[in-house]
């Protein structure tokens, strides 16, 4: 939680709990020792490890996350609770995920009614990420981030057509305005 919240002092310490300690091949644990784990916790690991500079170690585990989730044997959803509740699914868990990409890999945050941030976090290897249809502040727009030459190039897409573009390096913060058109 503290990661979620932007307390990064001892990001290191708290990512290697979550990512040696407590993760197990179905999740992350609700308690060291103990084999309970919670898809909301998991969810909530993958979102903060991101900007707290844990994107490679998060998408490596979502990855395996969403390949069980959604392609393999398992349930297509988020569950709560093992073993206590025989696996029976709360639906919100399900929009933890979303918030893994929008708050986590893409930094998104709200400043205000028509304004927001967003600090990407992208993995080392790749060079692009896009997210579609984006529906807030008033507005549907996209957001495409590219990496240039160690630099993070954000632009907000409106109606088709780049409408604000900024280039900031990894790591910092871009903020972003909207009126409407």
């Amino acid at each position: 939680m503290p990661l979620l919240v932007g307390i990064y002092e001892r990001q290191e310490g708290t990512l290697q709990a979550l990512f040696e300690k407590l993760w197990t091949p179905l999740g992350l644990r609700v308690q060291t020792g103990m084999d309970i784990w919670w898809d909301r916790g998991t969810l909530y690991a993958l979102n903060g490890a991101s900007p707290a500079g844990g994107i490679e170690i998060a998408m490596k585990h979502l990855q395996e996350y969403s390949q069980s989730r959604l392609l393999g044997a398992h349930v297509p959803y988020p569950i709560e609770a093992w073993p206590e509740n025989n696996q029976a699914h709360l639906a919100a868990e399900s929009a933890l995920y979303c918030r893994i990409f929008i708050e986590g890999l893409f930094g998104s945050q709200p400043a205000g009614l028509r304004a927001f941030t967003s600090k990407p976090a992208m993995p080392n290897d790749w060079q692009r990420m896009v997210l579609r249809n984006i529906h807030g502040f008033g507005q549907k727009f996209d957001l495409l981030v590219e990496r240039i030459n160690q630099r993070l190039h954000i632009t907000l897409i409106r109606e088709g057509h780049f409408d604000q573009k900024q280039l900031i390096p990894e790591g910092r913060l871009a903020k972003f305005s909207l009126t409407f058109k």
